[in-house]
């Protein structure tokens, strides 16, 4: 018997991909830069509200 897979990780790729693809089309490698730097210190920010929320300083 097969089964169906409940998640697929490969494809779930692809389609963060595609997502990412779509919004830097047409920005200058500038504007691509900035799009993620600021990700970097949106998700870096998350980390340390998260981090600070457990009582931890840093990743272990």
């Amino acid at each position: 018997m097969v089964r169906k897979k409940m998640f697929d990780c490969v494809e779930m790729k692809h389609r963060g991909a595609e997502k990412v693809q779509a919004v830097i089309q047409g920005m200058t490698r500038d504007q691509e830069l900035e799009f993620w730097r600021a990700g970097t210190t949106a998700l870096r920010e998350e980390q340390r509200r998260l981090l600070e929320k457990l009582g931890q300083t840093r990743v272990t």
